[in-house]
C-alpha cells in the first residue's frame, strides 16, 4: 500500500528541491560514532524510497556520524524473512521500514521478534504524534488511499466528492474501477452506506458486500496493482477509482486531466523498526532520531509527496506543495486510521467474503 512513485512535474520538483536544498542547510547535531567502521543495513521500499532516503537520510546520516546506511528493498511486508532472521541471529538487515500490521505480527508472541526503541522520550521523536508512533516503530511515512476521477468526464456536472458518491451510479454515472482485494474496499463500503468514519471498525463485513452488491454490474475493472490504476487514469479508461493517492499524482504529473478526493482518506502507517538482538540496535537507534528530524523530513517532497510525521516538517515545506502530502492537516483530519489490529486478526475471513463475492 505503500507511495511507490512520485506524482509531480518537473518544475515542482525543482521548487521543492530547492526548498529542500535550503532545509538542509543546518548545522549537524549528532556526534561521530566511536566506532567508525560500523555499518546498518535498512530494508526500504526501493525504487524513489531508497533514492530519496539515500539523500535526504542515508549519505548525510553516514558523513554526520560514520556510520554506512545501506538501502535494500525487500517484500512489501517481509515479516517472514525478518522473523528467519532474529530466530537464526544471523542479519542480513539491522532495522526495516514496515507497516503497522507488520509490526503487530512481528511482535504478538511471547517472544517479540523486534526491539523496543525506547525513544519516545528523546527530543528528536517526542514530537511526533502519538497516532504515529508505537513501542516497536517510530513512524516516518504516512500512504493515504483516495477517490481519484477524471475531471473531463465530469465536465459540465457535479464531479464525486465522497465514498457516497461513487456507490451512487443514478447520480454519478460512469466508468468504474475498484480494488480486487478487500483492504480499503470494505472501509469506503461502508462509509458509503452511511457509516460514520470513527464507527467503521469493526467492519461489519455483511452491510458492507450489500453496498458492494449495489455497484458490482458497474465495475469496469477489478485492478490489483497501482502501476495499472494509473495507465487507467492516463488512458481515460475509467471515469473513477479508490487508490493509492501516489497514482492520480503521477497521472496528473503526466498531464492527465484527475482530481483526487481527500474525504475520508483510508490511511496507514509505515514506521522504522530495529530486529531484535541486531548488534548494532544502538547505531539504529541514532539513525532513527537522525530520519526524524522536521527539516530532513520535509526535504522529502523534493521526491515524492511524502506522508511526513513530523508536524515541523510543514514549516518547511511550499505552502502549494503540502496539500499534496497525506499529512497535511486538513487531509488527516478528515481520513480514517486502517485498524492494523482488526485486519491482522480478520484478514482471512476480509479474504475469503470478498473472493466469495467476486465469484458470485
Amino acid at each position: 500500500m505503500s507511495i511507490r512513485q512520485s506524482g509531480w512535474s518537473r518544475r515542482t520538483l525543482l521548487k521543492a528541491g530547492a526548498a529542500g536544498t535550503a532545509a538542509l542547510a543546518m548545522p549537524a547535531i549528532w556526534s561521530p560514532a566511536r566506532a567508525q567502521n560500523k555499518r546498518i543495513v535498512v530494508r526500504d521500499d526501493g525504487g524513489i524510497y531508497t533514492k530519496a532516503y539515500g539523500e535526504i537520510f542515508y549519505k548525510p546520516f553516514t558523513e554526520a556520524t560514520g556510520i554506512e546506511v545501506i538501502g535494500v528493498q525487500a517484500n512489501a511486508e517481509p515479516t517472514a524473512q525478518i522473523r528467519s532472521m532474529v530466530e537464526a541471529k544471523s542479519y542480513t538487515w539491522d532495522m526495516a521500514k514496515i507497516s503497522q500490521p507488520a509490526i503487530l505480527m512481528l511482535t504478538g508472541g511471547d517472544k517479540p521478534l523486534l526491539e523496543k526503541h525506547g525513544l519516545e522520550a528523546d527530543p528528536s521523536v517526542a514530537s511526533i504524534p502519538k497516532q504515529y508512533m508505537s513501542e516497536y516503530g517510530v513512524g516516518t511515512n504516512v500512504y493515504t488511499t483516495v477517490l481519484a476521477y477524471r475531471t473531463d468526464a465530469f465536465k459540465g456536472r457535479k464531479a464525486p466528492a465522497s465514498w457516497k458518491d461513487f456507490y451512487d451510479v443514478a447520480n454519478f454515472p460512469g466508468r468504474r474501477a475498484l480494488r480486487k482485494h478487500p483492504f480499503d474496499t470494505i472501509e469506503q463500503a461502508l462509509m458509503a452506506d452511511g457509516v460514520p468514519t470513527g464507527q467503521v471498525y469493526p467492519c461489519d463485513i455483511d452491510r458492507a458486500i450489500k453496498a458492494l452488491d449495489r455497484i458490482k454490474k458497474d465495475i469496469s475493472v477489478f485492478w490489483t496493482s497501482g502501476a495499472q490504476v494509473e495507465q487507467m487514469l492516463l488512458s481515460g479508461e475509467v471515469d473513477m477509482v479508490p487508490t493509492w493517492v501516489s497514482r492520480p499524482q503521477a497521472a496528473m504529473a503526466a498531464g492527465a486531466p484527475v482530481g483526487i478526493v481527500w474525504d475520508q482518506n483510508i490511511w496507514g502507517l509505515d514506521s522504522w523498526a530495529i530486529l531484535a538482538g541486531t548488534p548494532n540496535a544502538d547505531a539504529c537507534r541514532q539513525f532513527i532520531k537522525f530520519a526524524s528530524d522536521p527539516k530532513r523530513q520535509a526535504a522529502l517532497v523534493k521526491f515524492f509527496p511524502a506522508g511526513v510525521t513530523q508536524p515541523e516538517a510543514f514549516k518547511h515545506i511550499d505552502a502549494k506543495i503540502a496539500p499534496d502530502c497525506p499529512t497535511f492537516p486538513a487531509n488527516i483530519e478528515r481520513g480514517l486510521k486502517i485498524d492494523a489490529d482488526y485486519w491482522l486478526k480478520n484478514q482471512q475471513t476480509g479474504l475469503e467474503r470478498y473472493n466469495a463475492w467476486l465469484l458470485s
